[in-house]
């Protein structure tokens, strides 16, 4: 299989390298060549790179399952395998182990790479001149991973000398269930952005006119995003059930290289609907795509290249210097065709009033590349201070919180704000009369809270969740105005109750509509933030009978085991968890030992509900006495954070459904004899 999946990778590399230069080939002569039909000799050269990108899929593909069937097969003889698996791992996470080291995870990278470039190419039609385009630059990019694989990291190399009987073991950390799906979602998102730069960077090449690659690109954008949302919040979710610190972000600098492409992709998303409703922020959006192109590579450069110190992060190597060529190429190569075709990207309007829908979208983009920045510049500035001053300055949780809080507060008010607000201008009694009842439910929402009790003067932290709530009751009621008012006027039409009218609304404009429900399941995550201001913890050695407490609950260990399995020795404590004196569930916190890395990890035992989640994790023993350390956590209103993630995919969905056109809305209407008068007018944004 060694041979096999070197071969592959081999014939890839000079597919791919194929598929780039000559497919870059045809496109130059072709463009400065006049006087040749459609079948000329350069638009068959072009065919035939199409062809051999094509081809890089499948011979990528075939490395790939080289690999899985060698760590299925316990080949040892390869040292990735040896590495990252053992005889008695799992085969779940056999197979996960095809991401779970620095060589596998590249390939995995050239494989999505290469089936993304797939689906770009065989859907060539839809235009084939912006295809190809898209096609060479994407040649270029699977060029240069496949470069990695065949030279820096090689995912077949040999062992030197004796074969192991059995492997060294997977990373501990990595040998739970979200690992199994978490890398390859965030893969999905970093990967799936170059769809969208390709494109942009074709149409760019090519002063492409009109606004069809915007059409194209914000799918594609969609898809990455989505993927990369996901992602996101798994690896959220396994670092709160698997690291055992009680929380689920600590501003690591891996995860915020995940969340910076997730911030431009954001901004992009929403500014794109200028330049397809009003032929506005063409520059902007053309160097929002390039830009989170550039920070999904910039992100891998850091897990990889060892600059960082991660719980995320691969072992420190040689390959950083790679992902900075490829950085500085590619930037170099957006800025140049940029300076050449910059005039084609002149904007057809102007903003005509700062209360107006634009404004909106552009004061969220200004917002969202603020938070990008300070993200960016937190994350990099212990790397700069190491170049500069020879040591590293760190910058923890508490300059992100600072920072990066009031902007996300920011955001939800303008969130509030857009949907009130129509294209052009919006006359300020509107504004008004829109944001009247919105506005009173979310100052009625914060006065209920400090007559419950909150006392946001008493901590910052409090502030600032009392201010989420409000802001989140605010937007929760902007859509629900929006939803009503536009359910309203479809069934006065339709003839039908209001929930049938808001259901055809959402499929009359479903990027709208799908949008505010990606908008509502932002505001579920962030009331999930806002309860850590409120979080408990207490630490205690809990011997047989012994009780600990913490906040409501009494902790009452029944029994301390040890166990023995294949994989790993387990030491697991039995703690009955009390409410007001009645027992309301069993848990149990455990902490193995693998065997084959010899290497620790905990499994934290975890009751969670929607008011809060109690969180125990198996600290140790004290050698002294033998007594289990049982550390406790109450995190009130974490569960709103995943219930947001599925509510902001299903959004997500919705919105990429294609609309129903409004004749299928007419024909579900009675038919009933309609007065000679003028139709009622449709709410903004019911209509396309």
């Amino acid at each position: 299989m060694a041979v096999f999946g070197s071969f592959a990778l081999m014939l890839a590399l000079v597919l791919s390298f194929y598929a780039l230069f000559a497919g870059g080939f045809a496109l130059y002569r072709g463009a400065h060549t006049t006087g040749l039909g459609a079948a000329s000799p350069f638009d068959r050269l072009s065919e035939t790179a199409r062809r051999a990108g094509i081809a890089t899929f499948f011979s990528v593909s075939a490395a790939a399952v080289a690999l899985v069937i060698s760590v299925m097969r316990d080949d040892f003889s390869l040292a990735y395998i040896r590495d990252h698996s053992n005889i008695a791992l799992p085969a779940a996470y056999k197979f996960a182990a095809l991401w779970s080291g620095q060589e596998g995870s590249l390939l995995f990278w050239a494989l999505l790479l290469s089936c993304y470039a797939f689906v770009v190419r065989i859907r060539h039609k839809v235009d084939v001149k912006l295809s190809a385009y898209a096609g060479v630059v994407l040649a270029a990019i699977q060029f240069f991973f496949l470069l990695l694989v065949n030279f820096a990291a090689r995912p077949f190399s040999l062992v030197v000398g004796e074969v192991p009987p059995d492997g060294n073991g997977l990373n501990p950390l990595l040998q739970y269930p979200e690992m199994v799906i978490h890398p390859p979602m965030l893969y999905l998102g970093y990967v799936g952005m170059s769809v969208p730069f390709a494109f942009a960077l074709g149409a760019l090449i090519m002063k492409y006119p009109g606004e069809k690659w915007i059409h194209i690109t914000r799918r594609w954008t969609m898809v990455a995003w989505l993927f990369l949302t996901l992602g996101i919040f798994l690896g959220a979710h396994w670092a709160y059930s698997v690291l055992g610190w009680g929380g689920y972000w600590g501003w690591d600098p891996v995860e915020n290289a995940s969340f910076l492409p997730w911030l431009s992709g954001t901004a992009f998303l929403h500014s794109v609907m200028m330049q397809e409703k009003r032929g506005m922020m063409k520059v902007w959006n053309v160097w929002l795509i390039f830009v989170t192109f550039l920070l999904s590579i910039f992100g891998t450069f850091l897990t990889r290249s060892g600059v960082v110190s991660s719980v995320h992060a691969f072992a420190q190597s040689n390959i950083g210097i790679w992902f900075m060529i490829f950085l500085g190429v590619t930037l170099a190569t957006c800025l140049f065709f940029y300076l050449m075709n910059h005039a084609h990207l002149r904007s057809e309007n102007k903003l005509e009033s700062l209360v107006s829908r634009e404004s909106s979208f552009l004061f969220n983009n200004l917002v969202l590349l603020a938070a990008c920045f300070a993200v960016l510049w937190g994350t990099i500035f212990p790397i700069l201070s190491e170049w500069v001053q020879g040591h590293k300055i760190t910058v923890g949780p508490p300059f992100f919180n600072k920072v990066l809080i009031p902007i996300g507060l920011f955001l939800l008010m303008l969130t509030a704000l857009g949907p009130l607000l129509a294209w052009r201008s919006t006359s300020l009694a509107a504004v008004k009369r829109n944001f009247l009842v919105p506005g009173v439910l979310s100052l009625a929402s914060g006065v209920a809270m400090l007559v419950g009790g909150m006392r946001p003067w008493d901590d910052i932290a409090k502030l600032y969740s009392l201010v989420t709530i409000m802001l989140s009751v605010l937007v929760t009621a902007t859509i629900a105005s929006e939803y009503l008012r536009g359910g309203r006027v479809i069934a006065a039409h339709t003839g039908r109750g209001i929930v049938p009218g808001m259901w055809l609304l959402t499929r009359r404009n479903t990027r709208r509509y799908g949008g505010y429900i990606v908008h509502f399941g932002v505001v579920l995550v962030c009331i999930g933030f806002a309860g850590a201001a409120f979080n408990q913890t207490n630490e205690q050695e809990l011997g047989f009978r012994e009780s600990m407490n913490l906040g409501p609950y009494t902790l009452v260990c029944q029994k301390y085991t040890q166990d023995d399995y294949p994989n790993y020795g387990s030491e697991l404590a039995i703690i009955d968890v009390y409410k007001g004196g009645q027992l309301v569930t069993t848990l149990f916190p455990e902490r193995r030992f693998y065997k084959s890395s010899q290497q620790p990890s905990t499994m934290v035992a975890l009751r969670s509900t929607l008011r809060e989640d109690l969180y125990l994790v198996y600290a140790g023993k004290n050698l002294e006495n033998d007594k289990p350390i049982i550390k406790a956590h109450l995190n009130p209103l974490v569960i709103w954070i995943w219930i947001g993630v599925v509510v902001m995919t299903i959004g997500t969905l919705a919105a990429l459904v294609p609309n129903l056109p409004a004749a299928a809305v007419a024909t579900v209407a009675p038919r009933r004899e309609v007065a000679k008068k003028e139709p009622e007018p449709e709410p903004a944004g019911v209509g396309d």
